[in-house]
């Protein structure tokens, strides 16, 4: 079973450290995981208008609110697209979300990427008619103008925290030093692979929480899965533990909150048994990152590209665009 550990944000509010992901989970899947998710012991769901499927979530919400769960004993998350980031689209957009959830509030709503594209334009991420296969950015609006448009929510009563995500040391500091707001959170991709040392240590300094999304990495363009790792199914079978427990466990021992997506019910409910990680053990996965770091969402690395520089990522260098923070 689950352990059951809650951790605090810097706005007093309680975030269940192990939840569901719903990115990359095809339709008419995320209905059905979601419902079996919180019978079998889960109060944090991750969302995002992006994925294309909040309206199955909320069709699950629905099944489970109040007769299996109270809706204040959840922790429901969703993420704010890259085509809304005017000022004017941000609660138009949080109204839309809202209703696809069939909630009356998010406990925490982010910025899904420090990136913007325009409004009112075909899809979420719409094609530069002068160079197919690559988004179309908008370089006017800043990641301030966005964030200012973030707090403005939190008086509306439609979300307890706001938080953002994919951000760096660099893109938080802007946002908050033009502000007084500090995130409650940076949902980033985090994994052995990935340590990223410095922006936790800046994360913990300035009480935001970190929720670690692809935990287990992931295989959009065609890598290995961190769970047929060697090093990784060494420790999974000394533990006696499969091996996306393995990464859960070393999230958790970092202090995040890990979101492991899976539309299996055998996965769901394995994800949620925990292991606890030993410090050799753990020692053995950060070699990993150290040895061989790896980010796997480079938003250069797969259709559609966005021609932005986000992460300073090898894979990035050839980006023409920098991101607008003021």
């Amino acid at each position: 079973m689950s352990f059951g550990k809650t951790l605090t944000l810097s706005t007093g509010a309680k975030i269940p450290q192990i939840g569901l992901g719903t990115w990359l989970s095809k339709p008419n899947e995320v209905e059905r995981a979601v419902e079996h998710a919180i019978r079998v012991g889960y109060r944090h769901i991750d969302c995002a208008m992006v994925y294309g499927n909040q309206d199955e979530v909320g069709r699950a919400l629905k099944k489970v609110i109040p007769s299996v769960v109270k809706r204040e004993e959840l922790f429901i998350t969703s993420k704010l697209w890259n085509t809304s980031h005017r000022p004017d689209q941000v609660e138009k957009e949080l109204d839309e979300t809202l209703k696809q959830l069939q909630l009356d509030y998010l406990d925490l709503y982010l910025v899904h990427w420090p990136v913007a594209f325009p409004p009112g334009l075909q899809g979420f991420e719409p094609e530069d008619p002068k160079r197919p296969g690559w988004v179309i950015l908008d370089t006017e609006v800043s990641l301030v103008d966005t964030w200012k448009a973030m707090i403005a929510l939190l008086n509306t009563g439609k979300v307890k925290a706001i938080g953002v995500s994919n951000f760096s040391i660099e893109h938080i500091k802007g946002i908050a030093e033009a502000t007084g707001v500090w995130p409650a959170v940076n949902q980033i991709e985090a994994h052995p692979l990935l340590l990223q040392d410095d922006l936790v240590q800046f994360c913990k300094e300035h009480n935001i929480h970190i929720t670690a999304y692809s935990p287990l990495g992931n295989n959009m363009a065609g890598h290995q899965k961190l769970t047929d790792y060697p090093e990784v199914q060494a420790i999974a079978k000394k533990l006696n533990a499969t091996p996306a427990q393995v990464l859960i466990a070393y999230g958790v021992k970092r202090g995040y909150s890990v979101i492991p997506k899976s539309v299996t019910p055998e996965r769901i409910e394995s994800n949620f048994q925990q292991v606890e990680l030993s410090d050799e053990d753990y020692e053995k996965l950060v070699e990993l990152g150290r040895k061989n770091p790896k980010r796997f969402n480079v938003k250069t690395t797969y259709p559609p590209f966005w021609d932005i520089n986000i992460f300073n990522d090898e894979a990035e260098k050839t980006t023409t665009n920098q991101i607008k923070i003021a």
